[in-house]
């Protein structure tokens, strides 16, 4: 096995995975999440000037990712990629004629789930067709240089359609349940394994047990890499929210910033957690929305609140809502108020029901592995490579 990761990456996927060749993949991913475009993605701007930043927002480090890809594909049985970027190892794949397999996080392709309103195919079919052609063309200059240096004709049709009719595995790194009757829509051309985590250890995991039990069940908060644009008025909000409900709080800090003490007893900041570990001890999960949190917060059998903040959060939001196993709202529209509401809401004994029926239906992490490792193995094997 081989692995190109982000450059910020690179020393995680070194410690976590252990004595397996990486290299550096493209631009810096916390910084891209950091950058205007992504946080004013669902904002209304200038169309024009909302494309051009889109356009170079969405190549950068193209040609260095498929320089880095190409130095290690070769030989390769199957190259794997994510949600983002496929393109790029889509190209390298036929330059290297190798299968090539993508893990999806969340609903990818056509389909009538994720939509606002329920329409018939006759609808959503071309609408996404649409979308993909507009992605397409946002891409193509970059697209075109690629492959024009990997010695590949010049592509005249979406990308997203040459993934698709070339058989590309497309693995739903979600579970079924989250998206009833999806499976039913895609068949099997599109399997679903849940969603894929090493359910590491912190340092800190044994603290966070001791705290937890000293007082009633606290409710966790936690927002990834997501940057916010004050760390210590959220802090604040958090704290005079909880007090409010009588909740105690147990805050993740992720990539925030605080340089003051936690402000009450019944409020404790921690770094990285174990969520397998600690969502089970809490009364619930608060987090931005991102499908691997989502996740560990319902195989818990916990109720959720996102508070989202861009991406594909909208999507795990709305959906959070329609199983009511919680609620959802916007990160930056979200004040004391508002927020105490959406607590309310998440801790209704309704919410908490059904998510603990919810978890029931989950896959479990093991369960998930084994089955994305045999689709990769049969995919290699049934492309007759090796």
């Amino acid at each position: 096995m081989r692995l190109a990761v982000p450059p910020n990456l690179v020393g995680f996927a070194q410690q976590a995975i252990g004595p397996v060749p990486v290299v550096s993949y493209g631009v810096d991913s916390q910084k891209q999440l950091e950058e205007a475009t992504f946080r004013n993605f669902w904002k209304f701007q200038n169309p024009a000037r909302a494309l051009r930043e889109g356009r170079e927002y969405m190549v950068a480090g193209w040609a260095e990712m498929s320089r880095s890809l190409t130095s290690i594909a070769d030989g390769a049985d199957l190259i794997l990629t994510g949600t983002t970027f496929q393109e790029v190892s889509a190209n390298v794949a036929e330059h290297y004629g190798v299968p090539l397999a993508a893990l999806h996080f969340f609903p990818h392709r056509a389909n009538s789930h994720v939509l606002p309103l329920k329409v018939p195919p006759s609808l959503y079919g071309p609408g996404f067709a649409a979308v993909e052609w507009a992605y397409w063309r946002i891409l193509k200059d970059a697209e075109d240089a690629q492959r024009r240096e990997l010695g590949l004709p010049k592509a005249d049709t979406p990308s997203v359609r040459r993934i698709i009719e070339g058989g590309a595995l497309e693995i739903q790194a979600y579970d079924e349940a989250l998206f009833p009757g999806l499976a039913s829509q895609w068949g099997e051309r599109r399997p679903f394994v849940g969603a894929l985590t090493l359910e590491l250890g912190t340092v800190d995991d044994d603290e966070m047990t001791e705290w937890i039990a000293e007082g009633k069940p606290p409710i966790y908060f936690g927002f990834g890499s997501m940057p916010v644009e004050s760390p210590e008025s959220a802090l604040d909000m958090i704290t005079e929210v909880c007090a409010d409900l009588g909740e105690r709080a147990l805050i993740s800090s992720g990539s925030w910033q605080l340089d003051r003490p936690t402000p009450s007893a019944d409020i404790k900041v921690v770094g990285a957690v174990n969520h397998a570990r600690v969502f089970p001890q809490c009364r619930a999960v608060v987090h931005h929305g991102g499908a691997g949190t989502l996740a560990a917060g319902l195989r818990a059998g916990r109720p959720t609140l996102v508070l989202w903040v861009g991406a594909d959060q909208p999507i795990w939001a709305a959906q959070v809502k329609r199983l009511g196993v919680g609620t959802a709202r916007r990160f930056s529209k979200t004040g004391p108020t508002s927020l105490k509401a959406a607590l309310q809401a998440t801790l209704s004994p309704q919410a908490a029901v059904r998510a603990e029926a919810l978890a029931t239906q989950m896959t479990a992490p093991s369960e998930g592995v084994r089955k994305a490792a045999d689709l990769l193995e049969d995919a290699a094997r049934r492309r007759g490579v090796r």
